[in-house]
């Protein structure tokens, strides 16, 4: 009998802590979607995505611990592991699909598209589990993202406090976008007021998004910013001096403004050919890792009999890449008419192998640096696969392509996200079986929702546009009609790609293509985006890390979140509010 007043005792557990459970199940696809969203929403603002993994791991402890009172970490492990698979087709999805709206072949079929990426990222999954022992158990790679999503778990109390402040930073990031959109407020000319030229762009992009993405990126943004610069306020002025700025008539016949003449005409396209440059070099700088993840996939192919009990069985295994294959050969076959049975087969089989390779040297990447070229192999990839089409009508040749290009692309996607939160699985002692099957039942629902988000999105903004640039999807999109031969500035794109792969031969991972986003994007986020690279910097000094770590990235994250939900909302608004007025 306790004594009145006194705390109660809790029940003492027995038998292994819950691990997959419904709440765990549940609370990972609601977590997923928002995620999925909000960070999809933010790639095709700013040209990259953001891993979910930390994002869900804090939003889990205030569901899980918050709300419910569940105490497992590795049940919220299971938690962030699913609603980081759902959100692993943001970044697959958004750096491909766009491109087939851009290039105006919305016909596609919508179905077929979404069937192709769940069977990507079935694919993806599936090769990377047979490599688990040989770069985590035994190779012991980092894994950065895998460390800090593994201390956000093992904080508990801090979790549940970091929930709040991502709330907290939510609910300011939706009222401000709100405000900006009702009174349509998307731009302040603030560079006007000091009298600065219209070709320096001080035009400031009115989001809060832009500022918590910079920030959580860190010093990286820095190189980012460092590119809007150099072409509007160093390149920009010394063609002034020369007199090499067109006259106003030349930009009434464009119909546009400085600043979107030269972006158009000069920057945009040198940053692409950086895009393409940056990644390529990058690629080859990892040579190295290609040899050693050959060497992970030799050591690993003797295992495959020996792989303990905490693995899925290698047969199960071996039915999820022999099953994936069959969809893919369906799914290109059924993409136009023009396809015939071999070429279909074609296209399956080398998209099939350059996932597996492909999965397999991003993971090392990532496990090594912390730093994932994606992008390159997908364009390399999908380049494959328009050679492999080429000598279809133009529309045959793209909508195949980027239909099982996407697939890899959300493959890719879905190999490094799960190497990463097995890694975090290892940290907090989580089997890896159950992390597995997780992946599984999360990788079905990400193609879903972002193909309906890039659908309502495009209806609302249109892909490509000032509003949603689709950097990305725009660098496939120019390089395809490269490839088919159509009217691009050559030069233009050799030139920026000599400097992208200058810039990535650094050391610098990912330089090239962060300074080539820079010339890219509208000057307008790059601006706003200077003010969370700034504000990054500063915290890590005063107050310091912790206080950026445990304070900083949960608010901003919560600014991505905020912004991405009303932008989400108005887009709905706009397109079903249409169809009701109608």
């Amino acid at each position: 009998m306790t004594e009145k007043g006194a705390p109660t005792a809790r029940p003492i557990r027995y038998g292994p802590y819950p691990e997959i459970t419904w709440p765990a199940i549940l609370v990972g696809y609601f977590l997923g979607m928002l995620i999925a969203i909000s960070i999809g929403y933010a790639a095709l603002i700013l040209g990259f995505s953001i891993e979910g993994s930390e994002l869900a791991a804090i939003l889990g402890f205030g569901i899980l611990r918050g709300l419910m009172r569940r105490t497992s970490i590795i049940e919220n492990n299971i938690n962030q592991t699913i609603a980081s698979a759902v959100n692993g087709a943001s970044s697959g999805m958004m750096f491909s699909v766009p491109a087939i709206f851009i290039l105006g072949y919305t016909d596609f079929n919508v179905p077929l598209m979404i069937i192709a990426c769940v069977a990507g990222g079935v694919l993806g999954v599936a090769f990377i589990i047979p490599l688990r022992k040989q770069m985590i158990d035994y190779n012991r790679l980092a894994y950065p993202g895998g460390i800090a999503v593994a201390t956000i778990l093992k904080s508990p109390g801090a979790g549940v406090k970091k929930a709040l402040l991502l709330l907290g930073g939510a609910a300011v990031s939706a009222g401000v976008h709100l405000v900006s959109q009702l009174t349509h407020v998307e731009n302040l000319a603030l560079g006007q007021y000091i009298g600065m030229p219209d070709y320096m762009n001080g035009v400031w992009y009115v989001s809060l998004l832009t500022i918590g993405a910079a920030y959580i990126a860190g010093r990286g943004g820095v190189y980012f910013v460092i590119g809007g610069y150099i072409c509007y306020w160093i390149l920009a002025p010394l063609l002034a001096a020369q007199g090499m700025l067109p006259d106003a008539a030349t930009l009434a016949e464009a119909g546009a403004s400085m600043p979107n003449y030269l972006r158009l005409t000069l920057f945009r396209p040198l940053g692409i050919g950086m895009l393409i440059g940056g990644a390529l070099t990058g690629i080859l700088l990892a040579f190295p890792l290609v040899v050693s993840a050959i060497r992970s996939m030799h050591t690993a192919s003797k295992m495959k009999g020996d792989l303990s009990r905490d693995e899925m069985p290698i047969r199960l295994l071996y039915m999820a890449v022999a099953a994936a294959f069959v969809v893919l050969l369906v799914t290109a076959i059924l993409s136009t008419p023009e396809i015939t049975l071999v070429r279909g087969g074609l296209m399956a089989l080398l998209g099939t192998l350059w996932i597996w390779m492909a999965g397999v040297v991003l993971s090392e990447c990532i496990g090594r640096t912390n730093w994932s070229p994606l992008s390159g192999m997908t364009l390399i990839g999908i380049t494959i696969l328009l050679l492999v089409a080429s000598g279809m009508t133009d529309r045959a040749t793209v909508v195949s392509s980027i239909i099982v290009g996407a697939a890899m692309c959300v493959a890719m996607s879905q190999a490094t996200d799960l190497m990463m939160d097995l890694k975090t699985g290892y940290l907090v002692g989580a089997i890896p079986r159950k992390q597995q099957i997780a992946q599984f039942l999360g990788t079905w629902l990400g193609p879903l929702v972002i193909m309906a988000l890039i659908l309502i999105l495009h209806q609302a903004y249109q892909l490509g546009s000032e509003r949603l640039p689709a950097p990305q999807g725009q660098a496939l999109a120019s390089m395809i009609q490269g490839i088919l031969g159509g009217d691009v500035p050559v030069q233009k794109y050799i030139a920026g790609a000599g400097m992208g792969a200058i810039l990535s031969a650094s050391g610098i991972g990912g330089l090239g293509i962060l300074v080539g986003l820079g010339f890219y994007l509208p000057f307008n986020i790059v601006l706003t985006y200077t003010i969370g690279t700034v504000l990054r910097v500063l915290t890590d000094r005063r107050p310091g890390r912790r206080f950026s770590e445990e304070v900083g990235i949960p608010v901003a994250a919560g600014l991505i979140v905020g912004e991405a939900l009303v932008g989400v909302g108005f887009a709905l608004y706009m397109v079903f509010g249409a169809v009701g007025a109608g």
